[in-house]
């Protein structure tokens, strides 16, 4: 991984919306948090809006046991607190919920009415105190990385965050191209579709499935691997263990060029510019 001002950690993430949300489940997500970390996945991805700090303070639980600074803690602002006279304090809570001092990354989790150019001077007074590492951006588009790119330290930002998996290819068109180009990483959320009609369509195309019965793998899998080429950082959900695990396995699995153009045909990437996928 390739971050400005950088601390190498591989490419894959575990996420964290709709974690914390069910004291039920509490325990059994912790566990899982804490069998990612063993098993060598230090990134985790959450934020404030997720269960309105919910999911920060499960992270916060689950990562008491562990060294700071094994860790690359990544979380988000609202757009509505991404203002010099709430970011502040937004961050702290953050800070407070996940037990500890200082951010790996920040981003604003998404375009709002604050200007960018007070987000970014915002970011920038929390790197130099050291509250934060490295600031970035979520669901940002090729016109709002440019606009970006046009105020004062804007060109610091380190991450766009945008949804990407085989059936939403849109920022292969131009977004990911630019992005690249100017060496801002991607994070790539709702690898495996996010469920429902989407991640059917996928997992139940004969093209994904006999590329997975190839490998002696399950159909998700096949959907991660196809990303793990693609210099990005994947950032599938992490609730229970059997899921990490098979995270893991799919990030390790390695396509042919044969496979991979199979995929491209039966998924291909657009031709013309398309709206930006979003949740």
């Amino acid at each position: 991984m390739d971050f400005k001002n950088s601390l190498e950690t591989p490419n894959l993430a575990m996420g964290t919306w709709k974690l914390g949300e069910n004291l039920e489940k509490e325990q059994e997500e912790i566990n899982a948090i804490r069998y990612g970390i063993d098993a060598g996945i230090k990134m985790i991805d959450t934020a404030e809006m997720y269960g309105e700090g919910k999911a920060e303070e499960l992270v916060g639980k689950a990562i008491e046991k562990y060294k700071r600074e094994d860790l690359f803690l990544v979380s988000k602002v609202y757009p509505h607190n991404a203002s010099k006279e709430k970011i502040f304090n937004s961050i702290e809570n953050s800070l407070k919920r996940l037990k500890t001092s200082y951010l790996d990354l920040y981003l604003l989790h998404w375009r709002g009415n604050v200007p960018l150019q007070e987000t970014v001077e915002c970011m920038e007074k929390l790197v130099r105190d050291k509250t934060i590492k490295r600031w970035g951006v979520s669901n940002f588009d090729l016109l709002d990385m440019k606009e970006l790119f046009l105020v004062p330290q804007g060109k610091n930002c380190a991450v766009n965050q945008v949804m990407y998996n085989l059936g939403s290819r849109g920022i292969e068109f131009d977004l990911k191209p630019w992005l690249d180009r100017n060496k801002i990483k991607i994070m790539a959320y709702s690898p495996l579709a996010n469920g429902g009609e989407r991640r059917e369509k996928l997992v139940n195309n004969k093209v994904v499935r006999n590329i997975a019965k190839n490998h002696n793998v399950k159909e998700l899998q096949i959907l991660l691997a196809f990303l793990t080429n693609k210099n990005v950082i994947i950032v599938p959900g992490s609730g229970k263990i059997e899921h990490i695990r098979d995270n893991i396995d799919g990030y390790k699995i390695n396509l042919s060029e044969k496979e991979m153009n199979l995929l491209d045909k039966e998924f291909p990437r657009p031709t013309n510019k398309v709206e930006l996928d979003m949740l």
